[in-house]
């Protein structure tokens, strides 16, 4: 039997049949039921705690003195770690299964309750960004709290931009009503289409797989109908689209953010003038990237444009090699390994307690990520594997994530989180160490040829892709101040982007026009998509540092991993004589694709 023909008929007995035992999550070590008595006792301690934090601290911090103000902070942090554990499991738990209502339902019954909670809390972080820069320095001047001091950097970042104590705990509180309703309703319609291909209904994960099946047919007959399904939808996705864009668009101008990117840059930890600088470096390489490739691929295919279908079709002569659940495993943790043992030894805990989800099931929730969760637990990593080389490099990505939230939990609640862009880079670096690894085994040209294309192809898709998908977010956020956009045009926008950023050696139908609705960043988190390019690049810069011998790379590496949200991007990045502000650096990272694509070209 064909494996289009496996994954078209594709229930979750048959793939086990295929790719062996997969795991799927434990989230017993949050709670072991929505009935928990953990679960209830947790909730009241938090409403408990709350109650008191905001009548012991609210309008004294000022007056407090340092180490006073560090167990204040130390209090939030501990009341910040239930809440998360309890929104943790709603949100795996509801992503296991996004088709089911009570999941749903308690999900966001749960947000409600936190959201109720953690208005207590609100005024902290408020009144903290109020505090004259000299007291707040005198403060800091204990040990206690200056142990605190990267957090309190990271939220005053934001102090020009924040609202009245009224207007923030509106928006607080509205915010289950809003974008997270917004989300679920996002989520829950992609989450119940199913896409007729070859008399199977099958999922958005199971279709999207079938783009990359070796049968041409195959893959026009999914492309065809992923684009027509969603478009069946599009008045839907549009209307989700308009609303949040405008939604931002308000909160933007009370907060008064210059672009709609802002906000996103802030968190990102990030200058604005670095993004510029990175988008500017992509889009002027898309020549010498995308467009070269795809018309290398056209030539490989012996066509002059490549259908939409084909841009990430195997090559005409790959094997379409298939990996089981164990091999896959094999290889990440002995990629990992030949790096570090250490780094090996984390990663193998997600896959010895529980922490996967690996199956494609319907009604799961598509794609893959790492939750972190909280730092007294662990993270968990949803995927939906169907066992080629690019569910292998998936598993290698979210891999990446879950050793990197591990060794940064170290940290604490409120130093662990990593802005997206230093986040990716762990995720790309494990990519990159699989990659090698594979590579390495492939002693014949032609399977040295189709990994390296299968190679450039992931990175176009991270890098060129991410940044096409920025420049549609830009144009579109744009386009939406003069009035709600006709799906109509948000497909204009799309198509222009897709045919500047992929080039001429592809060929749209019209049913693409509708593929934008199907990305769940620009729903979830506006402008996260850059991120990708920017972890993408810089670990082609790292990676040239690691293959040039440098001294105590490996664990200069864990410590950049381990020190969390503590350091900014310059000083995690200085180590390793690396500057994401330096012009130069984001060419250093797109010449390593080049790289890869003279090497193909050489190779034809």
């Amino acid at each position: 039997m064909s494996n289009s023909s496996v994954a078209a008929s594709a229930s979750p007995d048959r793939l086990s049949d295929t790719l062996g035992p997969m795991p799927e999550w434990d989230l017993s070590d949050l709670y072991d039921s929505p009935q928990s008595s953990r679960l209830v006792a947790d909730l009241k301690a938090a409403e408990a705690g709350a109650k008191r934090f905001h009548e012991r601290y609210q309008g004294q911090l000022a007056t407090l003195s340092g180490d006073a103000m560090a167990e204040a902070v130390a209090e939030y942090e501990r009341l910040g770690e239930i809440l998360g554990r309890v929104m943790s499991y709603a949100q795996l738990r509801y992503a296991a299964n996004i088709s089911d209502s009570e999941r749903g339902r308690f999900q966001q019954g749960m947000q409600e309750r936190v959201t109720d909670i953690s208005t207590k809390t609100l005024f902290f972080t408020l009144e903290l960004n109020r505090l004259d820069d000299a007291v707040l320095a005198a403060k800091l001047a204990s040990v206690k709290l200056a142990r605190y001091a990267p957090w309190i950097r990271d939220v005053r970042v934001f102090r020009d931009h924040q609202l009245s104590d009224d207007m923030e705990q509106l928006l607080h509180e509205k915010e289950v009503a809003g974008h997270a309703s917004w989300t679920r309703l996002f989520e829950e319609t992609m989450a119940e289409l199913r896409f007729p291909v070859d008399g199977a209904k099958l999922t958005s994960a199971e279709t999207l797989h079938l783009m990359s099946d070796t049968a041409p047919e195959t893959r026009k007959a999914a492309a065809k109908a992923f684009g027509t399904v969603l478009g069946e939808n599009v008045r839907v996705f549009s209307l989700i689209t308009n609303t949040l864009i405008k939604e931002k668009e308000i909160e933007d101008k009370w907060r008064r953010y210059p672009r709609a990117d802002s906000s996103r840059n802030l968190s990102n930890q990030v200058e604005d003038g670095v993004v510029d600088a990175l988008v500017a470096a992509v889009k002027g390489s898309y020549g010498r990237l995308s467009h070269r490739y795809y018309a290398l691929k056209a030539k490989w295919f012996s066509v002059d444009a490549l259908d939409y279908w084909d841009r990430n079709a195997p090559l005409p002569d790959d094997d379409d090699r298939q990996f089981t659940w164990a091999q896959a495993k094999d290889v990440v943790l002995g990629a990992y390994g030949a790096f570090s043992p250490d780094m090996a030894k984390v990663g193998a805990r997600f896959f010895e307690g529980g922490w996967i989800d690996a199956p494609a099931r319907p009604g799961k929730s598509p794609g893959a990520f790492a939750h972190p969760t909280v730092p007294s637990v662990h993270p968990y990593l949803l995927l939906n594997y169907l066992g080629k080389t690019r569910d292998v490099m998936t598993l290698a990505h979210e891999l990446g994530h879950g050793v990197h939230q591990v060794l940064a939990g170290v940290q604490g609640g409120l130093l662990a989180d990593t802005p997206l862009t230093l986040a990716e880079t762990a995720s790309v670096f494990g990519e990159m160490l699989t990659f090698r690894a594979l590579l390495e085994q492939e002693t014949t040209v032609a399977r040295r040829r189709i990994m390296l294309a299968s190679k450039v192809e992931d990175m176009l898709n991270t890098v060129v892709r991410q940044i096409a998908f920025y420049d549609f977010e830009q144009r579109i956020h744009q386009a939406r101040r003069d009035g709600e956009l006709a799906q109509e045009q948000i497909g204009d926008i799309w198509m222009e982007v897709q045919r500047q950023s992929l080039g001429p050696a592809l060929r749209f139908d019209d049913e693409y026009r509708f593929y934008w609705s199907y990305i769940p960043h620009f729903i979830h988190s506006p402008f996260y998509v850059y991120a990708y390019a920017f972890g993408d690049c810089l670990v082609n810069s790292l990676y040239d540092v690691y293959l040039s011998g440098a001294a105590g790379f490996q664990q200069k590496y864990l410590d950049m991993l381990t020190a969390g949200g503590t350091l900014r991007h310059k000083e995690l990045l200085a180590p390793f004589g690396l500057d994401a502000s330096d012009p130069s650096f984001w060419q250093r990272g797109l010449n390593v694709v080049a790289g890869f694509i003279d090497e193909l070209e050489g190779l034809s």
